[in-house]
């Protein structure tokens, strides 16, 4: 399998319609920048799939379109069609050649193609994944991917291998059934909802069936069971007036003792409280010092390990390593040395009288010789050189004339020797200058650093501290609005209404607009006493109207639920005209509800207006005048309110009744005063305005510690960055030092080789110079041969021929001269050996002194430098040592301050437990003496509400019975027989909530009143109040429940449940349905499982032999990030360069990158081949080597796979079969042109 063909029209920059044929192989595709080659492979990739706008170098898909130019026209719609040759049957299709191809409009939409038939994209994406074409087109390297893929997470890393082992049609498949079952799942929870509905339907509609049968005989219970109750109201109300002072004595004593006992326990917690306060700031301060110490012991741990560390280092760079000679042995030498020249100083001597006579004898024979030789010489001479001829003795003089430019350039080159020496010795020196100056600034620096870490330090341990302190704080506020908010839940629970108002917020909340306590507001520290005044207005409830009042009481009475205290709006008008002229109550800035009482009526006798008293006494107060509430809401309040005074205490209270306005003085504590009377003995803490007043002060501070702990939050997030940068500022400034240690070694490292430099140097100075001497010296000797010859030569030219004279006798005298001449001269050389041997003698010893000098001038130096490092060294010891010696006494001194701060503590727990138990035992007493208080409360309003209850019965027996009392009581009194029912149980309240009856109503009126008779009862049960309550509540329950009796409800009971037996199989499918489902992807994860473990090892192995042939030397490797977990593991890859200990991917160089990157993919591509691959300009940040390695990888890749590259590199060109050349029009679109073997041919399509 490999592409065919590639056609691209008014894709991009290809305006015309350009078709690129491919082959097996290698193809390159080439060209200037902007000229449209990467647009090849977006082409590609777009063609299979790709959908990101931003993967194409795009914002929106609709960039792909051509754009037109200046000069074209833009394009309505982008075409790419790819044919790939599927002659092995790779792609699970039938057929040999396919086409696929997908086309986008301007306006929007798309169509896909296989070989011509339209499809939909994932049609597209499936075919290809089974070649390992997936929708991350890991085949398709396009520019800047090389570095995302080192970039990329684990996970993503994954999907490469994923892709290219086929996966991710497993992964589809499971994502599908994954939907599939969330969407199953849904529909599952509507059918349950469904099913469930319906159940509960069924239970109502069959209890309807049979309650159609039983619809009269629960309106005769109804009426029977009203009748008896009221009947029953009567004589208990008259029976509790005369019991409801019975008791009251006893409850008040003991009420009495029970606030002796709090107030001695208050006195015992407050004492126990301040104990603890001061046991807890105590230990608080424990605690803190306890801080500073294991603060200053952090401090000197690190002390100490700063010293040792310098110490260790200033240890390292003081041993003295001596290179060169020993001093002692060089002067040792030269001593031996300056022995021998002495010796070979008497040689010389010797040398010297042996040469004296033989000179003697040589100038004696020579002054004969001389005599004859002045005569002959210029002849024989003159004569001798003419013969020998101009010639050679031009060649002498050409010869000397040789020597001496021979010896010149000697001396030339030890002169630029000597120079090159004197250069290098002026640079060591000023190497060695400067190296000491740096050696001086890095001791300074030293102590600068050491000041600076020392401060970090402190900073951070400050910054500590203060970070601690405000997480203590925070946590202290934590606390207290977890207290808060228990004690704001708790008096909420405590404020839920009782009686009728709970029957009513509860089952007709829409009704209610709100609690009247609510709607009060009231000036601080007289609640208690408001509650007092309002009474049953303490738990009263607002509603809209008159009307809706008349219905809540009429529900509350039919239901049985108690009784309740409502009042609604009224127009200023009419509550003016009904109230009495009294104080009026003022309308607050803010309108707020108020509450009603039925004491109103005690004080309005008259219309005229009381004169108000002059002046109350200080600290009383007009009850109206601290009372805040809505205009329409006055009349109830004014009634309870209006001539009430407020007082301190109850001795004011008293002479504030003396005035004739006030019928009504309250004390704070909640006693009531009135002429004749006085109510009292509880505090009303359990009032819902009391409590209300407590709710909203808890509120308002439990807002403010929010605001206040929200505020420190954001200080301690503040406070936590600022720590944070004050432990990296210490980190490194102790790096700093460090790095300081080891400049400072390196630095006297270098100084060593400075000082060894110099005096190689100065050798080779020495050197140079002794060599200019002998060149010079060579030049003199020349230079006389050159004189001597050059005489002869001119004493040559001018002599005329003569004949040669008689040499006899010089012959002689010349034998004579030559043999001491030859004595002579043996015995020069011989003095001359022995100068010469005893001049390197003293000069050797020379040498000897001045290297033995020069080395323990060196070693001196060395030895000082040592010396003050070795004092450093002892000085950061000695620092190291009194740290430890402090940190080992300061651990002590921990310990000590953990044992007291332990202590401290355990006495501040007892003290709290303590206070805990006492508490708990005010708790228990307080919640005693609570119920006391009530009893006696309730006692005192018992008698009125008793009057008022046994008022009520007679006016319900008249009112929904049509019955007089006297009737009530003689029929159906508690002394009366009750009928039992047919099925024999003694009452309706007997049977189970689902057997609901009617009663027959009777339409009967009593003897005389409208009554009907009750018939005499012969047999029957016993009254029982609760059964009859239940019978009532029961057959009242029924009506509501049935309203109209339904004739069909047998037929439409079986209807539901026929329907109901429907869902429930459904539901049974479903759920088989949804476990198949599961199984599917239990497979599905194991066939992921087991595919991806294979291609992963198979990855492993080729990316490790890959990166070795790519980084011969260097070390790659490829690890899971969770091995356990196979499905969703991630990959990490590891690479080590050769020379390069660094692993890193960070920290790799762009060709390194580069190359790690073509590692992993060509990794993935061998362990997982896919038909074809391409890669725009991988190898563009690599050099010629690397370039090579790569090559070298693209050649193997060919053998199996088709390549397409786009590059810029000749070599890369030279592998490629096939060449596509891409350049840009001056219109702004696209040319091709291919080249293979023949000659190039143009591919752009003319318009």
């Amino acid at each position: 399998m490999h592409l065919k063909t590639l056609t691209v029209r008014g894709f991009k920059s290809f305006a015309s319609a350009t078709t690129f044929e491919f082959e097996p192989g290698v193809t390159a595709v080439v060209g200037p920048n902007g000229s449209g080659k990467s647009n090849v492979v977006d082409a590609l990739a777009w063609v299979m799939g790709e959908q990101g706008a931003k993967s194409l170098r795009g914002g929106t898909m609709e960039d792909v379109i051509f754009a037109g130019t200046a000069e074209r026209q833009p394009l309505g719609r982008a075409s790419v069609a790819l044919t790939i040759d599927n002659s092995d049957g790779a792609l699970p299709i039938e057929y040999s050649e396919v086409t696929i191809s997908r086309t986008m409009f301007r306006a929007g939409g798309s169509e896909y193609t296989i070989n011509g038939a339209k499809c939909r994209l994932l049609d597209i994406q499936e075919l290809l994944s089974d070649s390992g074409l997936g929708r991350e087109m890991h085949v398709i390297v396009g520019q800047g991917q090389l570095d995302q893929i080192l970039q990329a997470t684990p996970e993503q890393r994954r999907g490469f291998i994923e892709e290219a082992a086929g996966v991710l049609k497993h992964r589809r498949r499971r994502e599908r059934s994954v939907r599939k079952l969330e969407s199953m799942q849904s529909n599952l929870a509507r059918l349950e909802d469904l099913i469930s509905e319906i159940s509960r339907q069924l239970a109502p509609l069959g209890r309807q069936a049979r309650v159609a049968r039983r619809a009269q005989r629960i309106q005769h219970d109804l009426r029977d069971s009203l009748s008896r109750l009221i009947a029953d109201d009567l004589l208990s109300a008259a029976t509790a007036l005369n019991e409801s002072s019975q008791g009251e004595q006893a409850d008040r004593e003991a009420a009495e003792t029970l606030r002796d006992s709090l107030a001695a326990q208050d006195a015992e917690i407050t004492e126990l409280e301040k104990q603890a306060a001061e046991q807890r700031a105590h230990a608080e301060q424990l605690l803190a010092g306890h801080h500073r110490l294991e603060q200053v012991q952090e401090r000197l741990r690190s002390v100490a390990s700063l010293a040792e560390e310098r110490a260790r280092s200033l240890h390292a760079s003081a041993r003295v390593q001596h290179t060169g000679r020993d001093p002692e042995e060089l002067r040792a030498q030269a001593q031996t040395v300056s022995a021998q020249a002495e010796e070979l100083a008497e040689e010389v001597a010797a040398a010297q009288e042996r040469l004296d006579r033989s000179s003697s004898a040589r100038a004696a024979a020579e002054d004969a010789l001389k005599d004859e030789e002045t005569r002959l010489t210029e002849q024989l001479r003159a004569v001798a050189d003419r013969r020998a001829g101009l010639a050679t003795l031009r060649g002498r003089v050409d010869t000397a004339q040789g020597r001496i430019d021979a010896a010149q350039a000697r001396r030339r080159r030890a002169e630029d020797q000597r120079e090159t020496a004197l250069a290098a010795q002026q640079r060591a020196r000023g190497d060695f200058a400067e190296l000491e100056q740096r050696v001086a600034g890095v001791e300074t620096g030293e102590q600068d650093l050491d000041a600076a870490y020392e401060a970090a330090h402190q900073r951070l341990q400050t910054l500590r501290g203060a970070y601690d302190e405000q997480l203590a704080q925070q946590q202290r506020l934590r606390t207290s609005i977890s207290e808060d908010k228990a004690r704001l839940s708790g008096l909420s629970a405590a404020r839920s209404p009782r009686d009728g108002a709970a029957a009513l917020l509860k089952d007709k909340s829409a009704e209610v607009d709100a609690p009247l306590a609510q709607r009060l507001r009231i000036t601080p520290g007289w609640e208690t006493a408001i509650a007092a005044c309002l009474g049953s207005l303490d738990t009263a409830l607002i509603v809209k109207d008159a009307d809706t009042a008349a219905a809540a009481l009429d529900w509350l009475a039919a239901e049985s639920a108690g009784r309740a205290h409502l009042i609604h709006p009224v127009a200023s008008a009419s509550m003016d005209a009904g109230q009495p002229a009294t104080r009026p109550l003022e309308p607050p800035a803010e309108p707020q509800p108020a509450a009603a009482s039925a004491a109103a009526s005690a004080a309005a006798s008259t219309s005229a207006v009381v004169p108000a008293p002059t002046q109350l006494p200080e600290g009383a107060v007009w009850a109206e005048e601290v009372v805040s509430i809505a205009a329409d809401l006055r009349g109830p309040v004014l009634g309870a309110l209006t001539g009430v005074v407020l007082c301190t205490d109850p001795a004011q209270a008293s002479a504030v009744l003396q005035h004739p306005e006030v019928r009504t003085a309250v004390t704070t504590t909640g006693i009531i005063l009135r002429p004749g009377e006085r109510i009292g003995g509880t505090a009303l803490e359990n009032s819902d305005v009391a409590i209300t007043a407590q709710i909203t002060e808890l509120s308002e501070a439990l807002e403010r510690r929010e605001a206040e702990l929200e505020l420190l939050t954001q200080a301690c997030a503040s406070q936590e960055s600022d720590l944070n940068a004050a432990e990296l500022a210490v980190e490194e400034t102790l790096q700093a030092l460090h790095a300081n240690d080891a400049e400072m070694h390196a630095t006297t490292e270098q100084l060593g080789r400075l000082h060894a430099e110099l005096a190689q140097s100065a050798e080779r100075i020495e050197h140079s110079e002794q060599e200019i001497h002998e060149a010079e010296e060579s030049t003199a000797q020349a230079q006389q041969l050159l004189q001597e010859a050059q005489q002869r030569l001119d004493a040559a030219q001018s002599q005329d021929t003569e004949e040669e004279p008689s040499s006899t006798e010089r012959d002689r005298l010349s034998a004579a001269a030559t043999a001491q001449r030859r004595q002579e001269v043996d015995s020069r050389l011989e003095l001359r050996a022995a100068q010469e041997q005893h001049k390197q003698m003293l000069e050797r010893a020379a040498a000897l002194r001045r290297s033995a000098t020069a080395e323990q001038a060196r070693r001196e130096e060395a030895q000082k430098v040592a010396r003050a490092r070795s004092s450093r060294a002892a000085q950061a010891e000695a620092v190291q040592a009194e740290a430890e010696a402090a940190f080992q006494a300061l651990l002590g001194v921990l310990e000590r301050s953990q044992h007291t701060r332990l202590a401290a503590e355990d006495a501040g727990r007892q003290t709290q437990e303590r206070t805990r138990t006492l508490r708990e035992a005010r708790r228990n007493e307080a919640a005693e003496l609570e119920t006391l208080t009530a009893a006696l409360h309730q006692a005192e309003l018992t008698r009125t509400e008793l009057r008022l209850s046994l008022e009520a019965a007679e006016a319900r027996g008249l009112e929904e019975l049509s019955l007089t009392p006297e009737y009530l009581i003689e029929h159906y009194g508690p002394d009366q027989l009750v009928p039992e029912p047919e099925d024999g149980s003694p009452t309706r309240a007997d049977e189970s909530s689902g057997s609901e009856e009617a009663a027959m109503p009777e339409e009967s009126a009593g003897a005389g009143e409208g009554a009907l008779p009750a018939e005499p009862v012969e047999s029957g049960v016993p009254y029982d109040r609760s059964a009859q309550e239940k019978r009532l509540a029961q057959a009242r329950r029924d009506l509501k429940t049935l309203g109209k009796v339904n004739p069909l409800a047998l037929e439409e009971h079986s209807a539901l449940q026929e329907r109901h037996t429907y869902l429930q199989e459904q539901l049974s499918d479903l759920k088989k349905s949804r476990q198949d489902l599961l199984e599917i992807i239990a497979e599905v994860d194991a066939t992921v499982e087991r595919v991806f473990t294979e291609a992963w090892l198979d990855t492993k192995v080729q990316f490790e032999r890959v990166f070795a042939r790519l980084f011969p030397g260097g070390e790659g490797r490829l690890e899971l990030t969770n091995p356990e977990d196979m499905l969703n593991t991630g990959i990490e890859v590891q690479a080590r360069p050769p020379g390069k200990r660094i692993r890193r991917l960070s920290l790799l160089s762009g060709g390194e990158r580069s190359l790690t990157a073509v590692a992993l993919l060509v990794a993935i591509f061998k362990a997982r081949p896919s038909p074809f691959y391409v890669m725009d300009e991988v190898e563009a940040a690599l050099d010629d080597t690397n370039l090579s390695r790569l090559l070298v990888i693209f050649e193997e890749l060919r053998e199996s796979s088709q390549l397409i590259i786009i590059t810029h590199q000749k070599r890369t060109m030279e592998i490629a079969d096939a060449l596509y050349g891409v350049s840009m029009r001056q219109d702004g679109s696209t040319r091709v042109v291919s080249q293979r073997i023949g000659a190039p041919t143009e591919l752009t399509t003319p318009q």
